[in-house]
């Protein structure tokens, strides 16, 4: 079957126009795919999750009998290092975990006002 002459130039227009509305949408219009929706729901839930933990290791903390001693260890450690100081002391294992978890640790070095 061949085309009319005359419906070309709306067919082209139609083609590079759903191409431009694509590339417009998915870099300025906020578009994503189901997979960049997966990822970010994702990283929400697990921030989420260690906003929701932070109480715990700050009450783990308080519990500890040993928390000046832990808290002058954590100060006195190099500020990169004072995650895994946090980590050391167990304040930032979950219950029911056998592994501290880094992420609450920042989080809990936060909020204990040490600083990271």
């Amino acid at each position: 079957m061949t085309t009319p002459e005359w419906l070309k130039p709306g067919i082209y227009g139609a083609v590079i126009g759903a191409v431009f509305v694509g590339i417009v949408g998915f870099s300025w219009g906020g578009w994503m795919t189901g997979g960049g929706a997966n990822k970010m729901a994702s990283e929400m839930s697990h921030d989420n999750v260690i906003t929701a933990l932070v109480p715990i290791c700050l009450d783990v903390s308080r519990a500890d009998p040993d928390r000046i001693g832990q808290l002058a260890t954590i100060r006195a450690a190099a500020t990169y290092k004072r995650r895994e100081a946090l980590m050391d002391t167990g304040w930032a294992t979950v219950p029911g975990s056998d592994a501290p978890d880094r992420d609450l640790a920042e989080a809990c070095l936060a909020a204990l006002e040490i600083g990271t």
